[in-house]
């Protein structure tokens, strides 16, 4: 995995336990008039996993290959504060963190203080699917570059759909970077990069998202502080924190 160019993506997440109830987030499984699986909103509260005030980052099962991921920030290991999110392109809820709340905590990551590790959970509307096999084919060739077509799929969310994702993906490479962007895309439809992406899935089932985007683990010091799911404050994030 490409480490050296970590570039600016907007960052991180999270919520304090007593933030959690009844916030709410893009739920996985349900269908729409189009077809597309997902798009509710549900309520969300902390999951009866990983509820251990006192486990450690290194053991948490949303760590899981943490060297692998997308890191922005300093070594999740080695920071202050640490967020690992599990987030879907599709997710309305996920565009709302990153637009809202993720650029307050730029001056934290730039500092050193916040580590942000992205894990791609797609589980609300279909096109999801095909866009995070997209991002880890990038990822794999770029760290840069994943970041910048991260930010895309929300920025450009409502344009998005099953048959279009793809398209609009190579559109977007061939005009921003560098990369081959007709190789990525063919890696996208043959599920090249198929293991990292069940990897995340699995990561964040067994660590209690619970199909539900955004989930935000928390970490302060190395030490497990609380999960955050649904719609995120950036009060609860830095509180939660100590920002």
């Amino acid at each position: 995995m490409r480490r050296e160019s970590r570039v600016g993506r907007r960052d991180v997440l999270a919520l304090g336990a007593a933030s959690l109830a009844g916030l709410a987030g893009c739920l996985g499984g349900e269908r729409d008039g189009s077809g597309e699986s997902g798009g509710s909103t549900a309520t969300t509260g902390e999951s009866s996993k990983n509820t251990d005030i006192t486990q450690s980052l290194s053991t948490h099962a949303a760590a899981t290959d943490l060297e692998s991921q997308p890191i922005r920030g300093p070594d999740p290991l080695d920071a202050t504060a640490t967020i690992i999110a599990f987030e879907d392109p599709s997710c309305t809820r996920c565009r709302a963190f990153e637009q809202n709340v993720v650029p307050k905590l730029e001056s934290d990551i730039e500092s050193g203080t916040l580590s942000f590790v992205s894990r791609t959970y797609p589980v609300v509307y279909q096109w999801g699917k095909p866009a995070v096999q997209a991002l880890e084919a990038t990822f794999n060739r770029d760290e840069a570059a994943y970041w910048g077509l991260f930010s895309h799929y929300f920025e450009e969310q409502d344009a998005f759909s099953t048959e279009n994702v793809l398209d609009r993906t190579r559109t977007w490479l061939a005009r921003n970077t560098d990369l081959d962007a007709e190789a990525i895309v063919a890696d996208a439809k043959a599920k090249a990069f198929d293991d990292a992406v069940q990897a995340d899935l699995a990561a964040g089932d067994e660590a209690g998202a619970n199909g539900v985007t955004p989930s935000l683990f928390l970490f302060r010091d190395g030490q497990y502080r609380t999960t955050a799911r649904g719609s995120v404050s950036y009060d609860v994030i830095a509180n939660t924190l100590e920002l």
